[in-house]
Parts: structure tokens; sequence; C-alpha cells
């Protein structure tokens, strides 16, 4: 493994860990798999499948080869995570408008209830074998549970920066329930990010956010369970929910591990979705602009997508560019009216998911989408990330106003929270 830069391409030993280059760009790990046995190795995938009580029962690290194979086994911390269902759904099939059951990937059946359990196994395993014992991240949710949990799975301590609005109530819950140090901010999910670049060295905090390059190895184990389960056949497009953008990143780079192995034989096409009030990529791309301009002031209901300054954007437009993908946005009611559809289902998901049928429905009604494609849409959240979104939607009511303050009642200013970690 060797870290490169994606700015610069400059290239480091993974020895050498850090989260940015010396030009500011972020790094991407990279594999050299020029003597790997393919076949060998699906045939290790595939005894795996039936392992029990061991590192490799996970659907993370039944592929370490192609995640994190200097890893020492007594470094992994796991529960399990990954294995989580792929459904064929004749009611979304009919309401996206295509001639095929669309397929879901259900992240939210993951044991903190998202797909960002696939990268923090991989990131708080690296920290833990770099010697950290304090992890932290911002949130506007489902980061701050999954590292909670298993910071407290490996008897660590966790500080989670939580933005105090426009964020779910029940995710900072959980994150309290698994043991966090949960602190409330005036301010958003990229400000919390710019804190703890400047600080979490002298505070001793090893960052699990989507710049840790660990994260997006973890998560590539999402495509390459879709492939097995599939016989190592894609459908036609892979549609993928947008808010740091670490996800469409992950995807990208799992994509190509499978075809560069001859897993598969071509890629498929790759449609990103963000909502309308958060979705500055979107409107990059779709403005053929070459910067990312940031939304300084973002909202969407879906708030895991609440995100205007996403840090993972070069990588993700790097997946689009790779496998000749599309953005789209969708509004809120689009979210909210497709989420009722999949919880309908039999299935569920958190209004985030929610958005990847409704970019398949509008993606097909606009034609770029063929009815007669494939496709599979991944959810990335529990139905029970939000309650609030449930009984808004349903009952016209909201039962909290979904801040973190509500339960965290401080507000601190950034540096109260230096002198506090100090």
């Amino acid at each position: 493994m060797k870290l490169v830069c994606v700015d610069c391409n400059k290239e480091v030993s993974a020895d050498l860990f850090d989260y940015q280059c010396t030009c500011g760009g972020l790094f991407d790990i990279v594999h050299d798999t020029s003597h790997v046995d393919a076949e060998f190795l699906k045939r290790i995938f595939h005894d795996r499948l039936s392992e029990r009580m061991t590192p490799y029962a996970s659907g993370v690290w039944r592929y370490k080869e192609l995640i994190f194979p200097e890893l020492a086994d007594e470094y992994i911390t796991t529960k399990y995570e990954g294995n989580t269902g792929l459904y064929a759904s004749e009611q979304i099939q009919a309401y996206t408008g295509s001639n095929h059951k669309v397929l879901l990937k259900a992240q939210s059946e993951n044991p903190s209830g998202s797909f960002k359990d696939n990268g923090m196994t991989v990131a708080v395993s690296h920290g833990r074998s770099l010697g950290y014992k304090r992890f932290t991240c911002t949130s506007t949710g489902n980061t701050s549970s999954s590292l909670a949990m298993y910071a407290s799975l490996a008897h660590h301590e966790s500080y989670v920066f939580v933005p105090n609005k426009n964020i779910s109530l029940n995710k900072v819950l959980q994150t309290l329930a698994y043991g966090a140090n949960v602190i409330s901010f005036d301010g958003t999910y990229d400000d919390g990010i710019r804190f703890y670049e400047q600080h979490s060295k002298e505070l001793g905090l090893y960052i699990c956010n989507s710049i840790n390059p660990f994260r997006i190895e973890g998560q590539k184990s999402i495509v390459f369970e879709i492939a097995q389960y599939l016989n190592w056949t894609l459908p036609d497009w892979v549609v993928i929910p947008g808010g740091a953008l670490s996800n469409v990143t992950a995807l990208g780079k799992g994509l190509q591990d499978l075809k560069n192995l001859g897993f598969i034989d071509k890629l498929p096409r790759v449609a990103l979705v963000q909502a309308e009030g958060a979705s500055p990529f979107h409107r990059m791309v779709a403005g053929g602009h070459a910067e990312l301009v940031p939304e300084p002031n973002p909202y969407t209901r879906a708030s895991a997508l609440n995100i205007g300054n996403p840090p993972s954007w070069k990588k993700a437009l790097r997946t689009l560019e790779e496998t000749n993908g599309v953005t789209c946005s969708v509004t809120d009611q689009e979210i909210l009216d497709a989420k009722a559809w999949v919880d309908k289902s039999g299935i569920g998901c958190e209004p985030a998911s929610a958005a990847t049928v409704a970019g398949l429905r509008k993606l097909i009604s606009q034609q770029v989408i063929d009815k007669d494609e494939t496709a599979v849409c991944i959810l990335t959240g529990n139905m029970l990330k939000d309650t609030d979104a449930l009984h808004e939607y349903h009952l016209g009511e909201s039962t909290t106003a979904g801040y973190a303050n509500k339960i965290v009642p401080a507000k601190l200013t950034f540096e109260e929270i230096d002198a506090m970690l100090s």
C-alpha cells in the first residue's frame, strides 16, 4: 500500500500516515495488485462467507486483501459489519418507472444502522495500530454513532462534534448511548472539520471523518458485496446519495479494483444524487465548472446530506469520469415521497437513503437512465435514524426540533472546546 495525493500525485509510504499532503490535497490509498491471483482471492472470499466468530465473518474484513492487507488481526475492531441485504422490489420498480426489479442494498442493516460502519471499522482499527486512544469526528449523525460504537468496542474514547441544528436527534441520542463525548457547537459540519484539522494532532485525536483514506478503503466493501452476491455481474447503474461524497469515492475505487482484477468485465455507470438544498457538487458538474463552490448555509430535511463543502469532491469527480457517471438533485418532498415507498415496501430507510430512489425515478423520467437498464440503489441509513421525519410525513407534526442542544445543552465555542480537550 502507498498514499498518493489526489492533487499533486505525490507518493509516500502508508507507514508515514497523514491525512493531507504538504500541498493541501487529500491522500488516497493505492494497492499494488499486479501479482494477485484473482481466482484464488475469489475462493477465499467465498470460503469466508461460512466463517463465524472471526474477523473474517465481517462483510468488510472478508475482503482484507483488497482493503488493508498489512493490518495485524489483533488490531481489527469489528462488529461483523456488512453482510447486509440486497433486495429486489417490485413496488420500487413501479414507482421509479423501471422495466426491471430495482435492487436495494440495505446498508441500513449495519450494526449502528448505517453504511458508515463499513469504513469506521477500518479507520478505528488503523488508529489502534498507531497507538491512538482518542478518536474524533464531526458529524450530522451517522458518522458519530458509528465512531462511538467502535471506540467503545475498543475500550477507547470518542469525541464527537455535532452542529446544534439541522441534524437528527435520534442519531445524537444513539451517539451518547454508545458513550461518546458529544460536543454541540454553533456552526456547520464544515466548521467542525476546520477545527479538528487545525487541532487534532496537538490534542492526540485520530480523525475518523472521510478525509481519512482508511474510511474510504472500508467503504469499498459495499460494492464488493454487491458484486459477490450477484456472482460478479453488476447492474447497468449504481445509484448513490452524496453528502460528504466519501461513499461515491469508495464506490469508484471498489469498482476499479474489481475491473483491474478481472472480477467484473465492465464498469457500471454511477448516478450521484444530492438534495436540492445541499447540492454544490451537482451544481458544479451540471454547470461544467472545474472547481466546487461551497454552499455556506446548506439545508435539507435529509440531514445526512446537509453538507455544503464536501471534502472528497475531487475524488468523487474522478469516479464520475471513470464510470461515465451523472449527477442530479432532488427536492426534500421527492426524497420523503420516495422514502414512504421504500418504507412500505418492507425495507425502510432514512431520508438521505431515499434520495437514491427519488433520483432513479427522476433520471428515468428524464430519459437519462433507460427503463430497460438495470439499477441498484444504495440505502445508507436505518428508518429509525430520524423518527421525526416519520411524524412529519405521516402525522403532519414534529416531535422535536431535531437539534443537538435539546440533549447537549452546552453550545461551546471552539476556544472552549480546545481548552476542554487540552
